[in-house]
């Protein structure tokens, strides 16, 4: 009895039962024992644990060395249990459970290998049980008041955190939490054959870390035009604003300082140039005139001596101005300033404004350019929102109204699948769409399931996906979005088959001091091999090795563009700027 005179506290607590119990009640826990095996096949070790107070009626019930079952649990249906499992207060395992070593279950969580048949016209208490089991592989933690239902199998090393509802399978060294559970981070890398990358994949991507950081300032130098003072995509191109973005970029991945050689604050100089005080950023290299029109308009729209109106959100119509939205933006944060000027054609709209662009846009003939231009949208109202400077009430909440609202359920995405007679630009489009929208604000697409079909789907199609034809933006379009989805567990191993598939002739291509030509296959081509192929090329390796829980051996954590993590979060209690 406990010190107070209710139920042993050993009950309740009884990894220690055999260490510091009475030689009284370890004598009555082996009869206890002993009375249970002889109904059913029920096989305890010698230091297993039944407390008096748990309810025992299963047909199979095995437990191993050092496992117990505490007060208040309730077991029934088979149950095979192996070493160091803990089954803990007021735990409910029901139908047909089979646990590995080392398995800790927290208090009130349920694992109910069975359910019942939903056939209509029946009561559900009259309709017949299935039983397709749970498999908990070695070494996992569930946490208290967790459910786990039939079917499901837990790999090893993984985590169920507290309150989880587990629904599907949970994939080796996986963290996953909430309800329905999806992942929440790794605990270690995937441990078996069919989900891990293999040691000398490990290997080689340290080896290509340590080789492309050692090759930096070398690639940098090849694209420096000493002449024009600026930097150029790859040698014999004339000097641009995306190069030097991208520039910016690569050295932020793998040198601890700006791109030479330029300083930071002559950096940022040049950057802020680029910027006219309407907000717009040419489409074209430093100081030459943008478009006459746009350059003369006013904040408002209105075009000097013509009265014409600009309708909002026409600046992005022209693809180079609403990349450099992005490329522009990133490289002035990475180098930690920030634009000199709010994009107004993004904060002047109205909520009305925003639909109408939205609508506007050719989603049934090109979901790529309209996918572009919601990009560069919802990317001006984020760096307006991390400066602090307004934008019109409703605005942002509009934008993620109408995507919410108009993706395709079946697609998970945005526009027709025959456009284009395949699934690129559906796919490619999809990508732009949610890079400046869910992506960069930290909010959950809205059809994960059917965005990975999708992808998957696409990523099948050769014409697309072969070392003969990997190019940066369709294998970027195709990584993102399923690293995006990752949490909900959908075909997760297909997705990183494909990662490793990808990732295995990447490393191979990369071309000494001159990086990665946009198109792979292209590297071995010295005069192709440029700044955007580089910067997207280590950005998609990132990606690619994090899928397969071995991004931490590169060293480096794309920043800009290519960002992983949110930017920022609106949440109820309002803005939220993401550090890196």
């Amino acid at each position: 009895m406990g010190e107070h005179g209710g139920v042993d506290t050993l009950d309740f607590s009884p990894w220690s039962f055999w260490q510091s119990a009475s030689d009284d009640a370890k004598r009555s826990q082996r009869e206890r024992l002993h009375a249970l095996a002889e109904r059913g096949d029920r096989i305890f070790a010698h230091d297993s644990f039944v407390a008096d107070t748990a309810a025992v009626d299963n047909d199979v019930l095995h437990l191993g060395e050092r496992s117990y079952v505490a007060a208040g649990a309730y077991l029934t249906g088979e149950l095979v249990a192996g070493s160091d499992c803990s089954i803990n207060p007021y735990t409910v395992i029901r139908g047909r459970v089979r646990l590995g070593a080392g398995v800790r279950i927290g208090a009130h969580t349920s694992l109910l290998g069975f359910n019942h048949s939903m056939t209509p016209g029946t009561p559900v208490f009259q309709q017949p049980l299935t039983s397709k089991g749970i498999v908990v592989e070695d070494d996992v933690w569930i946490g208290s008041h967790v459910v786990v239902l039939d079917g499901v199998r837990v790999g090893a090393h993984s985590v169920l955190a507290a309150g989880a509802v587990v629904t599907k399978d949970v994939p080796s060294g996986a963290i996953v939490g909430g309800n329905p559970a999806k992942l929440l981070r790794w605990r270690v890398a995937p441990a078996d054959g069919a989900t891990s990358c293999p040691r000398d994949l490990v290997d080689r991507l340290r080896d290509f870390a340590e080789q492309s950081r050692l090759e930096a300032e070398a690639l940098l130098a090849r694209a420096w035009d000493a002449e024009a003072g600026a930097y150029v995509d790859r040698p014999g191109a004339e000097p641009s604003l995306r190069a030097h973005c991208d520039a910016i970029e690569v050295a932020g991945l793998l040198l601890p300082c700006a791109p030479p050689p330029l300083t930071a604050h002559e950096h940022r100089a040049r950057l802020a140039s680029a910027q006219r005080p309407d907000g717009r950023i040419p489409s074209t290299a430093f100081g030459t005139p943008f478009s006459a029109v746009f350059a003369a308009a006013e904040s408002d729209g209105r075009i000097p001596s013509t009265g014409f109106w600009v309708p909002p959100g026409a600046a992005f119509a022209d693809a180079d101005a609403a990349y450099h939205v992005l490329s522009v933006g990133y490289a002035t944060d990475l180098l930690r300033g920030q634009l000199p000027h709010p994009i107004t054609e993004a904060t002047r709209m109205s909520p009305a404004d925003i639909v109408d662009f939205c609508e506007s846009l050719p989603w049934r003939i090109d979901p790529w350019h309209a996918g572009h231009r919601v990009d560069a949208l919802g990317t001006a109202l984020h760096w307006a929102l991390r400066s602090g400077r307004p934008v019109l009430p409703g605005a942002v909440e509009s934008l993620f109204g109408w995507l919410g609202t108009r993706a395709d359920p079946d697609t998970g995405m945005w526009g027709d699948p025959a456009s284009g007679g395949d699934l690129l630009l559906l796919v490619n489009g999809s990508y732009r769409t949610t890079r400046g929208t869910f992506a960069q604000f930290g909010i959950p697409l809205p059809h994960p399931r059917a965005t990975i079909d999708t992808v998957l789907e696409h990523a099948a199609d050769d014409a697309y996906f072969t070392a003969e034809t990997y190019d940066a933006c369709n294998v970027l379009d195709v990584i993102h979005p399923l690293w995006l989805t990752r949490g909900a567990l959908h075909r997760f191993d297909e997705a990183q088959d494909l990662a490793r598939r990808v990732l295995e002739h990447a490393l191979s291509m990369s071309s000494p001091s001159r990086g990665f030509a946009f198109r792979l296959r292209d590297t071995a081509d010295e005069g192709m091999c440029s700044l955007q192929g580089t910067e997207m090329w280590l950005a998609i390796i990132w990606y690619l090795a994090d899928i397969l829980g071995e991004s931490s051996h590169l060293g480096y954590r794309p920043r800009g563009v290519h960002r992983p993590e949110p930017a920022l979060r609106i949440t109820r209690s309002g803005l939220h700027i993401m550090g890196w």
